[in-house]
């Protein structure tokens, strides 16, 4: 690949769409090497010459993104960023495009659609320098909704409150990520069990998606996982999924943890920003807290996560090999903010031992 201008295939079934779309990429330092209307055509076109990032619509005739996808990843993993219409049913198949491994998510209007493309244009070809760098991956299978049993929320007052202290000695995980994040946690989330530490997570998304994201896991998961909400409480047994375009940090509320949701300036390009969270953590809960920075580009989080460490708690980076793009967890590494890098599968246990 030309790490200064990587070599994009656009399919959609628009006309209109691909048009701009590939004028919007090429003035932002992309190589458009083709479009196609639906994957068929795209896979006969590509076969002569293979791209490094496909711009994936996902409803599309003969046959749709998500079906096109999965085929991909399981032939020929290619980094795939999905430019879809935001509609009910497209944010459920989108979220499962990201589950089968497609690296990054733009919304697109279903009015203006010129306008619209245009404006994002620029973030759009950063997405797609992203996920040129990456190494997709597909995801094991989850558990089946079908299969999974949610344990009852366990009573609002805390042995430590009970005594009369206001001391908490619950603990907490912090989780930040970014691009190949959704495949990330869902693989650790499905691994918990209730008794699990209270977990906060900040992905990096468009607000459009962060409910629907937290609600396929919430089917996929025996804890519970919700959007956040500001007030709501840290508990074990949940985990709490910062919501799309607003910031999450963690407070104290007497002798439980809670949430902050609130609106502010992106930090380090993010709302929501991991470094917000991960600073809340380390001065809310010191040495009663585990940081966990995993997938993701560029260095969100790292400076926070060496605040956790440098107040007691511990710290993991997931390591290169099992990482999709290994921008976040090396910039903390280096920094000095891991106490420990291991393995995607091996996080799950850490948690687990840590509550």
């Amino acid at each position: 690949m030309n790490q200064q201008r990587p070599r994009a295939f656009i399919v959609d079934d628009s006309a209109l769409v691909r048009q701009v779309l590939t004028h919007c990429l090429r003035d932002n330092g992309i190589d458009v090497i083709g479009s196609a209307a639906d994957p068929i055509f795209a896979q006969q076109r590509m076969a002569k010459d293979w791209p490094d990032v496909i711009v994936l619509d996902m409803e599309m005739p003969r046959m749709d993104g998500l079906t096109f996808l999965r085929q991909l990843m399981s032939e020929r993993p290619t980094p795939v960023v999905v430019c879809s219409t935001l509609t009910e049913k497209g944010a459920r198949i989108t979220l499962e495009a990201l589950s089968a491994g497609a690296v990054s998510i733009f919304t697109k209007a279903s009015v203006g659609v010129r306008e619209n493309l245009e404006a994002m244009g620029r973030d759009l070809a950063r997405a797609v320098k992203e996920a040129a760098l990456s190494r997709p991956r597909t995801l094991a299978s989850a558990p089946s909704p079908a299969t999974v049993t949610k344990a009852a929320e366990p009573a609002s007052v805390s042995p430590a409150l009970a005594r009369g202290g206001y001391r908490t000695t619950d603990k907490i995980v912090a989780i930040g990520t970014s691009t190949g994040g959704t495949q990330a946690l869902e693989r650790v989330l499905s691994q918990l069990q209730p008794g699990c530490p209270g977990i906060a997570v900040v992905q990096h998304m468009p607000e459009q998606f962060t409910a629907a994201f937290a609600n396929r896991l919430n089917g996929l998961c025996s804890i519970d996982v919700a959007e956040a909400k500001d007030g709501d409480r840290v508990r074990p047994g949940l985990a709490l999924i910062a919501p799309g375009g607003r910031h999450m940090q963690l407070v104290r509320s007497g002798a439980q943890y809670r949430v902050r949701v609130f609106d502010g300036p992106p930090v380090n390009r993010h709302k929501p920003s991991v470094d917000v969270l991960f600073r809340s953590v380390a001065q809310c809960a010191g040495n009663s807290a585990m940081g966990v920075i995993m997938t993701g580009m560029g260095d969100d989080g790292a400076r926070g996560l060496v605040a956790m460490r440098e107040a007691g708690a511990q710290t993991l980076a997931q390591d290169e090999a099992s990482c999709v793009v290994f921008g976040m967890p090396k910039e903390a590494i280096k920094l000095g903010g891991a106490m420990d890098v291991c393995a995607l599968n091996a996080i799950p246990g850490h948690i687990s031992r840590f509550g």
